[in-house]
């Protein structure tokens, strides 16, 4: 036996950036995730090279679940173009040579800053949604230690509390994104800044959801086939924004989350959140032969 023997040649960077020991307590807090649905996972949150608060928590999952097979999307408030999701793109491609795509439908790995795509998502899929603040009893307890003690008491009287008063003083919950979630009964999470339009798309849905906050070093997980129920009061239904009718100006596509670009003349026009769908209903409407998926909301409607 020599010592060259027993270790390796010298690497100047581990597969995935990330080294071993790094990715086996991922991979092990994200089991725990998986196995008690919203429960939040303290893990050891390493440096990359991002500035904390920028996408740290959900490119250190990608990371750990990228090999060369798989095919990985990024998107950034809906857009595949933008500079954030691009520069994770490329960053992911190099440190583990996948593939990247555009194409929801093509995605093995989709990593998401703040929107879940239009397209259904398979349950050979996996989202990583990237979180800023994983701990939706902060607004209502500060401190962190107490709000722990009310995740174990299932204690979220406060949570309660606090969409009544703003029903009473403003006639409804304005709460527009980070809406709370009960998660299979038990747990109370912040499913990410998504907006209300894309929360009922983690009820029941068949593809696995992972949520990491690097700067809060925390990761849960919403499982395949979870209960993910928005809290609500029986005479306040659960609202989405109000975007059933409107029409993307560049697609034409109609049903969808829209993103609102003002113009001078002080109206408004409005463009497809979710880029790729946008250029996947202009190419259908060119003859193309795009193929678009099924997706969670039809003619503006959540199917119940």
């Amino acid at each position: 036996m020599s010592i060259k023997s027993l270790t390796k040649e010298w690497e100047p960077m581990a597969y995935g950036f990330l080294d071993a020991s790094a990715k086996r307590e991922i991979r092990r807090k994200t089991l725990k995730a998986i196995a008690v649905p919203g429960c939040q996972m303290p893990y050891a949150s390493r440096e990359v090279p991002m500035a904390r608060g920028w996408g740290t928590g959900g490119l250190q999952i990608s990371c750990t679940l990228i090999n060369p097979q798989t095919t990985v999307k990024v998107i950034d408030q809906g857009a595949d173009d933008s500079v954030n999701a691009a520069s994770i793109r490329r960053f992911l491609s190099r440190v583990s040579g996948a593939p990247t795509t555009m194409d929801t439908l093509k995605a093995d790995l989709i990593q998401s800053r703040h929107r879940i795509p239009e397209e259904k998502l398979r349950e050979d899929q996996v989202l990583v949604l990237q979180v800023p603040n994983p701990e939706p009893l902060r607004p209502v307890q500060p401190n962190m230690s107490i709000a722990r003690q009310m995740h174990a008491d299932a204690d979220y009287g406060r949570m309660w509390l606090q969409l009544y008063e703003q029903i009473v003083r403003s006639g409804r919950v304005m709460q527009g994104a980070s809406y709370p979630s009960l998660v299979h009964g038990r747990f109370v999470m912040t499913p990410s800044p998504i907006p209300r339009w894309d929360v009922p798309k983690m009820h029941m849905a068949k593809h696995l959801t992972i949520l990491s906050a690097g700067r809060e070093k925390r990761l849960h997980a919403v499982p395949p086939f979870a209960r993910v129920e928005p809290l609500v009061f029986d005479d306040v239904p659960y609202r989405v924004e109000d975007h059933g009718d409107l029409t993307c100006t560049r697609s034409g596509a109609k049903g969808y989350f829209m993103n609102e670009i003002p113009q001078d003349d002080g109206s408004s026009t409005y463009e497809v959140s979710d880029s790729e769908l946008g250029v996947k209903t202009i190419r259908q409407r060119d003859g193309e032969g795009t193929a678009i998926g099924a997706t969670w909301y039809e003619e503006g409607r959540m199917p119940q």
